[in-house]
């Protein structure tokens, strides 16, 4: 949990998932975007590795990624109480915008700009995430090696050419890490046992 006056960390987390689901369109991933970019470049109340753990939760998840990363990330900063404020933060903005939307739907779905400012903002969604993912994906590249680049690609192609479910990329994913690492942990110990003879 991060240290401080509990009061002005759960303010400033309010305001802080207040305003990142107030700015997040177009899905989910987009969420965690902005996660990153204030909860670990600008506040420093997790770091990079955690925000991957974080992502790779929320995915595995059921229900809304964002509503999950709002869980993980308030449970981190102030427990139970920053849970509580995060997921309240992160859903208030969607609930009123889609309030506001469900009255004037028959006006919308068939005006001609609000589809071009949907296709748009489709646009600028997708660069935001190929931008972000090539930012967290490098780092892990480097740390972890050539595996984990063609776990990632294998896991993209999957999902993008073969239209395999993504629950079950995530179990294999899971499967081969549990593995690399039971087989790190018994070179390990092998290792020891030979240091000791």
């Amino acid at each position: 949990m991060v240290k401080g006056n509990k009061a002005k960390v759960l303010w400033k987390l309010f305001l802080t998932t207040l305003y990142i689901s107030d700015f997040t369109f177009g899905g989910g991933f987009v969420i965690i975007i902005f996660m990153k970019k204030k909860f670990v470049d600008e506040i420093g109340w997790i770091s990079e590795q955690e925000m991957l753990d974080y992502t790779a939760l929320a995915q595995a998840s059921p229900g809304a990624i964002a509503v999950n990363s709002a869980i993980l990330v308030g449970w981190k900063v102030a427990g139970l109480a920053g849970m509580l404020v995060a997921v309240l933060g992160t859903i208030i903005p969607p609930m009123v915008i889609l309030s506001v939307i469900s009255v004037f739907y028959s006006a919308f779905i068939n005006n001609v700009y609000v589809s071009l400012v949907l296709k748009g903002m489709q646009s600028g969604v997708a660069a935001v995430i190929l931008s972000v993912a090539a930012k967290m994906i490098l780092p892990s590249l480097k740390k972890d090696g050539i595996l984990h680049g063609a776990i990632m690609l294998l896991a993209f192609c999957m999902t993008f050419f073969f239209k395999i479910n993504v629950v079950f990329i995530i179990l294999i994913c899971a499967v081969i890490g549990l593995g690399t690492q039971a087989i790190r942990v018994h070179l390990r110990k092998g290792g020891m046992e030979n240091d000791l003879s």
